[in-house]
């Protein structure tokens, strides 16, 4: 699978920009998404306004302590970067500006469209920098188009992350902790807060002007969703909290009415206590029975062995598509095809992959699938389940209120059609809306980009970490996204995540809410450094030699009989 995925596209890293094209719809000079010094945009968003003078619609506030972003201040020059890319100043008392104008300045095209003009295409700093050259590469007939992304240069996309400007004791902060939250472009950020400046209001049933612009936002961001994951329907994308909000839906709602006394539910030895528990209530609730794919010792399911569980009274076989604790990408459009076989229904926990990997519900072919916008460099708080239209309509809701009701009498009420049946009250309208900037960001890169780096910087570091005396990797599965899970010989996983925050290293330790599996290799806990598309080499580099440091200071005081420090 994984291999697949990275031989879509060959990767090469020539002397000059790799082979993508850059777009031909940068902001262009004059525009009021130029920032003041004329080096990047302001917002993502459309060309100056016919008549507008340039830069009228920003307006500088009080000098102010601000990141020195791509879109807040000039970039420094190469020689000023330090080795990971970032500059080793990165604060300036310079001008905030701020933009002031409508939702269109944010680019979002209307529903309904194909694609977007090509002047009305979200533009990045990334985009507008190119390494070793002045001006980007003219684009070529073939890459045509508003989503074409640009050569994949990992330090101008650090520059619209202005949480890994931070330092931490003194140190330029490592963020390897991506399994558990990613961080935010400066896009997404913008985009919730233009919301709360100029769109705020309740959706739906409402005559006034913010309650259409809060909306269009709302529903638009749905729209992202149904794009991104290639759904048929964009009725068939549903808001949720998150990952396991949409599993307990699925659960309560659909499992409520088809999951009886004697029938199974199958779920795999990997997953998230998310993707189990649930699943254990609607079965002790039932009276059915919960049965698990086992692993082997590299951490991939055992197909053989999920073949003899499948039956007639399989219902359901819920799956996660990538491990959060040891990183495994498992086979799921096998797993769902043979579901499909015995007539069961399939849900896929799509938590751990949808920033790693394109998602294609059609081509997968399940009847669910769900995730959470946290994990994609959107907000906390916001998720999607995605389901077949027709499995979605014979559900009952699973809460009532407002917004999921059609009509209310005291002796019945008729509830709307999905998706709104599923979505009792208000919703998390603003940061629906900061999904949907989150993914037009990833859109922007290119999954493909992302999948084809990451899958480097994965190899890379486990080529590092292996061979360290002590070090024990938890999960080496042939098929892997993002995490790099282990444990080091003479010390607690909660000592090796100190003396790592110590360095400025954000790691995850401990169980990551998926005790059976670290159980079946014989561990309770582990360190589980995790990558996104803003990690480095250097990065990885500085993880190995904080862990190289550890582990033979550990083998001198076994040799000497002294106490460490």
């Amino acid at each position: 699978m994984a291999n697949d995925l990275f031989a879509a596209r060959p990767f090469a890293t020539p002397a000059g920009a790799p082979g993508v094209q850059a777009p031909a719809n940068i902001a262009p000079a004059g525009s009021p998404l130029a920032s003041p010094a004329g080096l990047g945009p302001g917002v993502p968003g459309t060309p100056m306004p016919q008549g507008q003078a340039p830069g009228s619609n920003l307006i500088p506030a009080s000098p102010t302590q601000v990141p020195s972003l791509a879109n807040r201040m000039p970039a420094l020059a190469p020689a000023a970067l330090a080795g990971n890319g970032v500059p080793d100043k990165i604060h300036g008392a310079v001008p905030a500006y701020e933009p002031r104008g409508g939702g269109a300045l944010l680019g979002i095209a209307p529903l309904g469209l194909a694609g977007q003009r090509q002047a009305d295409a979200p533009s990045y700093y990334f985009l507008n920098e190119w390494p070793g050259t002045s001006a980007a590469p003219a684009a070529s007939s073939q890459t045509a188009g508003w989503d074409r992304q640009p050569p994949f240069d990992v330090h101008a996309v650090r520059r619209d992350f202005p949480i890994l400007q931070e330092r931490i004791n003194g140190r330029q902060l490592v963020w390897l902790d991506n399994a558990a939250t990613t961080h935010k472009p400066q896009t997404v950020i913008d985009r919730i807060s233009h919301f709360y400046a100029h769109e705020n209001s309740n959706i739906h049933r409402a005559a006034h002007a913010l309650a259409a612009r809060a909306t269009d936002a709302y529903e638009g961001a749905r729209e992202r969703v149904r794009r991104f994951i290639n759904a048929p329907d964009v009725n068939e994308v549903i808001f949720v909290r998150g990952t396991t909000e949409a599993i307990n839906l699925v659960a309560k709602s659909w499992g409520a009415q088809h999951i009886g006394e004697g029938d199974e539910i199958i779920v795999s030895h990997l997953e998230h206590h998310a993707n189990i528990v649930p699943w254990q209530q609607l079965a002790a609730a039932k009276g059915a029975k919960l049965r698990v794919i086992p692993v082997d010792d590299s951490g991939q399911v055992l197909l053989d062995e999920y073949r003899k569980l499948l039956n007639s009274r399989t219902k359901l076989v819920s799956i996660t598509q990538v491990s959060n604790a040891l990183g495994t990408i498992t086979p799921v459009k096998q797993i769902i095809a043979l579901a499909r076989g015995v007539g069961a229904k399939t849900l896929v926990d799509g938590a751990q992959s949808v920033s790693h990997m394109r998602i294609d519900v059609q081509d997968l072919d399940a009847d669910f699938f769900v995730f959470s916008g946290h994990k994609v460099f959107g907000p906390t708080g916001i998720g999607a389940l995605w389901g077949k239209r027709a499995v979605l309509e014979q559900m009952p809701p699973w809460q009532g209120g407002g917004n999921m009701i059609a009509d209310v009498t005291f002796e019945k009420t008729v509830y709307q059609a999905i998706p709104n049946k599923f979505e009792a009250g208000t919703g998390n309208i603003a940061d629906a809306v900061g999904l949907g900037a989150a993914i037009d960001y990833v859109t922007r890169i290119g999954i493909d980009n992302i999948a084809r780096y990451e899958h480097q910087l994965l190899e890379y570091g486990t080529h590092h970490l292996k061979p360290i005396p002590g070090v024990r990797l938890i999960g080496t599965a042939s098929d892997k996204a993002s995490v790099m899970s282990f444990v080091l010989d003479g010390y607690t996983t909660e000592e090796v995540g100190k003396a790592l925050n110590e360095e400025g290293i954000a790691v995850r330790t401990g169980h990551h809410c998926a005790q059976p599996i670290l159980r079946r290799f014989g561990v309770e806990t582990t360190v589980r450094p995790s990558l996104a598309f803003y990690n480095t080499y250097g990065e990885i580099d500085r993880l190995v030699a904080v862990i190289s440091r550890l582990a033979c200071q550990r083998r001198t005081t076994a040799t000497t009989g002294s106490t460490l420090p």
